[in-house]
C-alpha cells in the first residue's frame, strides 16, 4: 500500500504545485489504485511515475470545484487507449452532479469509452461503500462552499500468521498439512498426535485504516473519518495567520489540520492543497510549527510517495 500524491496545490497550479489529485495503490493487496480527484493535468502528472492508468479501478471526487474535477475527461478517454485486450472497468463516486458534469464532457467531445464505466452519485448525508475482499469506504460531508465529502477506506483484518516455529518439535513436512493447520483445522499426525490449528496461529492483523479529506473548515464530521487512522490526508490551504480567510473561504489553516490529526489520534499526518501563495521558506516554517502541535505530520509536495506498508 503506498500513496503517491500526484498535485498536492490549491486552486490552480503553480510551478511548483499541481491541483488535487492522489493515488491510494493498493497493488499488493487489490491490484488495484484508487485514484482521490482528479484536477487539471493529473493525467500529465502520472507519466512523471510508475503508476498505470489501466490499473486504476475507482475514483472518488471529494466535491465538484474545477481544481478536483477539470482533469477526469482527459484521464478517462486516455485510458481507452491502453486496455488492450484487458477488460478495464472503472468506477467513479462522487456528488450529485458528477454523473452530469462527465456524460456531457464524454458527450459534447465525441469521446468514445471502450471500457465499462459505472457513475455513483453518493448520498449528501453520508453512507457506506463495501468493495473487494470487504474492503469498505465510508464517506461524510464536509463544511465547504459545496457538498464536499471525506473518505475513510479501511483494510479488511487480516488472518494471523502460522506460527511455524512452535510447530517445528512435531517434524512436520512443509506442505499440506501446513495449509490445513493455517485454515484452523484440526489434524492428526501419523503417530496419532491430534493438532489444533488455531493453537498454532497468531493473533488477527489489524487491517489499516487511510482518511482523506476534500476541502473543507474544521467540523465535527472529521473527528469520526480520522478516529484512530494510520493515515490522515488533510487540506491546509492557508497558514496559521490566515486564518480569518480560510475561514471565510471553507477551508483550514495547517496548524487546524494538525490540531485535527492530534485531536483523532492518528497515526501520521499529511496536509495538502496548499495555497500558491507560499514560496519554499513559508511552507518550511509551516511544517515546523505543524509538528510543534503533532509530531508525526508532514507537508507534501507533489510526486511524494508514501509507503505504508
Amino acid at each position: 500500500m503506498e500513496l503517491l500524491f500526484l498535485g498536492t496545490g490549491a486552486g490552480i497550479p503553480s510551478k511548483s504545485r499541481n491541483v488535487s489529485s492522489l493515488a491510494l495503490k493498493l497493488l499488493q493487496e487489490l491490484n488495484q489504485v484508487w485514484l482521490f480527484d482528479c484536477g487539471e493535468a493529473t493525467q500529465h502528472q502520472i507519466l512523471e511515475t510508475s503508476l498505470k492508468p489501466r490499473k486504476i479501478r475507482r475514483i472518488f471526487i471529494t466535491h465538484l470545484h474545477g481544481d478536483h474535477i477539470f482533469g477526469l475527461p482527459g484521464l478517462l478517454s486516455s485510458r481507452s487507449f491502453q486496455i488492450g485486450e484487458e477488460e478495464m472497468p472503472l468506477s467513479i463516486y462522487g456528488p450529485p452532479g458528477i454523473r452530469e458534469y462527465i456524460q456531457m464532457s464524454l458527450k459534447l467531445s465525441k469521446s468514445n469509452l471502450l471500457y465499462p464505466l459505472e457513475i455513483v452519485e453518493l448520498d449528501p448525508q453520508g453512507g457506506k461503500l463495501t468493495f473487494d475482499n470487504n474492503w469498505t469506504v465510508t464517506y461524510l460531508p464536509l463544511k465547504h462552499g459545496v457538498l464536499s465529502f471525506g473518505y475513510r477506506v479501511e483494510e479488511p483484518d487480516s488472518p494471523g500468521e502460522l506460527l511455524v516455529e512452535k510447530l517445528q518439535s512435531y517434524n512436520i513436512p512443509n506442505g499440506p498439512i501446513f495449509g490445513r493447520l493455517k485454515r484452523g483445522e484440526e489434524v492428526e499426525l501419523e503417530d496419532g498426535t491430534q493438532l489444533k490449528g488455531t493453537d498454532f496461529i497468531g493473533p488477527t492483523k489489524k487491517g489499516r485504516v487511510i482518511t482523506i479529506l476534500g476541502d473543507t473548515r474544521p467540523n465535527s464530521n472529521i473527528q469520526p473519518l480520522a478516529e484512530n487512522a494510520d493515515v490522515l490526508v488533510h487540506e491546509g490551504t492557508h497558514s496559521s495567520d490566515e486564518a480569518k480567510m480560510a475561514n471565510q473561504y471553507f477551508h483550514s489553516t495547517v496548524a487546524q489540520a494538525a490540531q485535527a490529526a492530534k485531536k483523532a489520534d492518528v497515526g501520521q499526518l499529511f496536509v495538502n492543497h496548499i495555497s500558491a501563495r507560499y514560496l519554499s521558506r513559508d511552507v518550511q516554517m509551516m511544517q515546523k510549527e505543524i509538528r510543534q502541535i503533532f509530531k508525526q505530520s508532514n507537508i507534501v509536495h507533489d510526486l511524494m510517495e508514501i509507503d505504508l506498508n
